[in-house]
């Protein structure tokens, strides 16, 4: 499914789930912004589950100003778990040949389906260069 795709399906929701670790959709991508105001306005039920994060606490002052909506409306619509209750909703993600082609997958963290996605170049290569300054920070050394 394309992003376009996925647009036209939340365009036809009258209410959307989701879950995110960061809100990057939401908050810094103009063609969902522009489709989440207009289902907000339209009565669209939103509901999200985030991680409690730095990211999160800053990216939900953006939603509220982007989106007008009061302290009690992000209390209804927000559900901030510690990270570790988040953990389940990760999928699991692989990097392929990093210094090289680098190609990037994600699934299900769980064996069942078949379903894999391949993520484009770009986010490919912003993964690989999160891996590597995760592991250099925390393990000191190249990976």
């Amino acid at each position: 499914m394309t992003i376009k795709q996925l647009i036209k399906l939340e365009d036809k929701a009258k209410e959307v789930w989701v879950i995110s670790p960061a809100l990057h959709y939401d908050t810094e991508n103009k063609d969902f912004s522009e489709i989440v105001s207009v289902n907000l306005g339209e009565k669209t039920k939103y509901r999200y589950i985030v991680p409690s994060s730095q990211k999160i606490e800053k990216n939900l002052k953006i939603y509220q100003k982007l989106y007008g909506l009061s302290d009690e409306e992000i209390q209804r619509n927000f559900l901030i778990l510690p990270e570790s209750e988040f953990t389940p909703f990760i999928m699991e993600c692989a990097i392929y040949d990093a210094t090289g082609d680098c190609i990037a997958c994600t699934a299900p963290a769980r064996d069942d389906t078949n379903d894999v996605i391949k993520l484009s170049s770009d986010s490919a290569k912003q993964m690989a260069k999160h891996f590597k300054a995760v592991w250099k920070r925390y393990k000191r050394t190249n990976p």
